[in-house]
């Protein structure tokens, strides 16, 4: 059976440890698919599984990449045919099941979706599950009556996958958009290309301690959790929707039942890893036509080799990455 190369990470003595080994299918967790992977990308939480500085992979040892876009190399599902152009996001992979940081994947087929027209493999991971997971908030907020009229939209942690693409793909819904960052000045160019209206200094604002503050915003999308998601609830015009998407500042969320009650603020939690499979085909469809992100390129800090991924991965966990990192697992 052909062996491949993969990155896996395997836990002793309560340490992690990441490193490259010569693998066979049947190395793999189970699935009826089996991918060649093309292109992968570099989340957050797959920094924290690489470096181990978090609890992300449930079993060792495990191929970390919660992302991964390939072409079907067999196919035990009648859905699916070798040479077909297919993408995964999310759905346990890098996480219960093996992932995208490997030369082969074998999936089940139920995860996989076909890569939608208007796509490649390349863009579809310029995107990946950061990307998705701004476009179902988008999603989940329109269908919460959220309209550009209502205010401009805040993002919160905007220099990071879900903040970037979020800041491009509320504009091309016709929001307004402030960036709140704790970057302002070094990122706002950065920013400001992407299509940020504003750039706002995280570490001008006061956050008061009211349960109601001066309306601000027709909504947000926050990435941070925390003392800055509940400032968010005290600051939002009345109807106005949070998309709930991050913990990057804490876990935690202290605030009182008044912004809900007396301004009708909702939030609302994105959970892009497990969605009906309709919904993410779906999305998968408007992020390759009436979403599609103009300049793929401008969200893309840096493309790395499967042999990169290491060190990219300590350089995302240390806070010097702005945008997406692209991982190129082989050629086309």
């Amino acid at each position: 059976m052909p062996s491949f190369k993969a990155l896996r990470v395997h836990s002793l003595d309560k340490t992690t440890t990441a490193k490259f080994e010569t693998l066979t299918v049947d190395d793999l967790s189970s699935g009826n698919v089996v991918v060649r992977v093309v292109w992968s990308d570099i989340n957050y939480k797959d920094a924290l599984a690489v470096t181990g500085k978090g609890r992300i992979l449930k079993g060792y040892p495990k191929v970390p990449g919660i992302d991964l876009a390939g072409v079907v190399e067999s196919s035990a599902d009648a859905r699916y045919a070798p040479g077909d152009r297919v993408l995964v996001t999310g759905c346990n992979i890098g996480e219960a099941l093996d992932g995208g940081y490997a030369e082969k994947a074998r999936v089940p087929a139920s995860i996989l979706v076909p890569l939608p027209e208007g796509l490649s493999l390349r863009e579809s991971m310029v995107l990946g599950t950061a990307g998705f997971t701004a476009a179902m908030a988008l999603r989940r907020m329109l269908e919460n009556h959220q309209a550009p009229e209502m205010g401009p939209i805040a993002v919160t942690g905007p220099t990071g996958g879900v903040g970037s693409v979020a800041i491009e793909l509320f504009k091309r819904a016709g929001f307004t958009v402030h960036a709140i960052t704790g970057k302002a000045g070094a990122a706002d160019a950065y920013l400001k290309s992407l299509g940020a209206d504003e750039v706002v200094s995280r570490q001008s604002l006061n956050l008061g301690t009211r349960p109601l503050e001066s309306a601000l915003w027709g909504g947000a999308v926050d990435n941070l959790g925390g003392e800055t998601l509940a400032w968010l609830t005290r600051t939002t015009r009345p109807w106005g929707n949070i998309a709930s998407i991050g913990l990057a500042q804490s876990h935690e969320l202290n605030t009182t039942v008044m912004p809900f009650i007396l301004r009708g603020v909702s939030v609302l939690g994105i959970h892009s890893v497990e969605c009906p499979r309709r919904w993410r085909e779906e999305i998968w469809r408007h992020l390759a036509t009436d979403l599609k992100p103009a300049s793929f390129e401008r969200l893309v800090a840096r493309e790395v080799s499967l042999d990169q991924v290491p060190a990219a991965c300590e350089d995302l966990i240390a806070g010097t990455v702005t945008g997406r990192t692209l991982v190129r697992v082989s050629d086309e």
